[in-house]
């Protein structure tokens, strides 16, 4: 017994020892363990923060992004109503410079087609002018030649009876002195047909020249009555001077009756010499008589 349990003493020493032996180094092993995982656990923890910061960092990043992506989202819209206005403008412009290249042909045409209107009216203005001028030209030569005509006949004329010049032309007074008209009567004398048909003689040569035959009366009777008579006197001179060879279309009759007297007063002297014809002699070309105006 003594024996067995001293051999099992000696036996069991060494396993003993061995067990002694392994508890530190199994420690160690744990302990190491442990520093390795707390090191794992660190870098792990390290390696997950860096992570999430970095991801945080990507996050705002991608943020900045967003946002500058919208706002180059909103510039591009902006941009895009700008192009599409100044694109609208540019068309704008462009009719408008369709517009305005049309009506500045057009004003062209127009000013093309009024410079040569202009143009036709000059010339039809010059024309008119010379025209004008030639007419002129011509009425002075023939109211020279009608007033040289006038003063002819007013010499010739006024040798035979009192001949008196007007703004128309001549008047001759045939009177008591030349065709003596008794009271009350409108016969011609037989020396009263010998001056009228000198007259005439005379007259015959003017072939542009008019005649107004002119009858008056002295004061005494009515007016109507001495208007008859004055008619009557200015008749009998009419026809006579047609049977003279006067042409009918050259001469006029008309009668004044004591309207126009050629001298005032009421005796014998006077009244002889109211009792009148008148001839009203004018040249044609000389006449540029109105409606209503005196004869001569």
């Amino acid at each position: 017994m003594g024996q067995r349990s001293s051999l099992t003493s000696l036996s069991l020493q060494p396993d003993e020892a061995r067990i002694t032996d392994e508890r530190p180094k199994k420690r160690g092993g744990s302990a190491l363990l442990t520093v390795l995982l707390l090191l794992l656990a660190v870098a792990l923890g390290v390696g997950v923060y860096e992570l999430l910061r970095r991801l945080q960092a990507l996050e705002q990043q991608v943020a900045g992004l967003s946002a500058r992506a919208g706002e180059a989202a909103v510039l591009a819209r902006k941009a895009a109503d700008q192009a599409a206005a100044a694109e609208s403008a540019a068309q704008r412009a462009a009719d408008g410079r369709q517009v305005a290249e049309t009506q500045m042909a057009e004003a062209r045409q127009d000013a093309e087609a009024s410079r040569v209107h202009a143009e036709a009216a000059r010339q039809e203005a010059s024309t008119a002018q010379q025209t004008a001028a030639r007419a002129q030209a011509e009425a002075q030569e023939i109211r020279k030649n009608a007033q040289a005509e006038i003063d002819r006949l007013h010499g010739a004329l006024g040798s035979i009876a009192e001949t008196r010049r007007t703004a128309l032309g001549l008047v001759m007074n045939l009177g008591g002195d030349h065709l003596k008209f008794e009271f009350d009567k409108a016969e011609l004398r037989p020396e009263d047909r010998e001056l009228l048909s000198r007259i005439a003689g005379i007259l015959s040569t003017s072939t542009e020249t008019t005649i107004s035959v002119n009858g008056h009366t002295d004061d005494v009777g009515t007016d109507a009555y001495n208007q008859k008579l004055s008619e009557r006197r200015a008749q009998a001179v009419y026809d006579y001077l047609i049977k003279a060879g006067l042409p009918a279309a050259a001469l006029s009759v008309m009668g004044h009756g004591k309207s126009v007297p050629l001298v005032r007063g009421t005796s014998d002297a006077a009244r002889a010499k109211n009792r009148r014809v008148e001839l009203g002699i004018a040249d044609s070309r000389l006449l540029t008589r109105r409606p209503g105006s005196a004869k001569p």
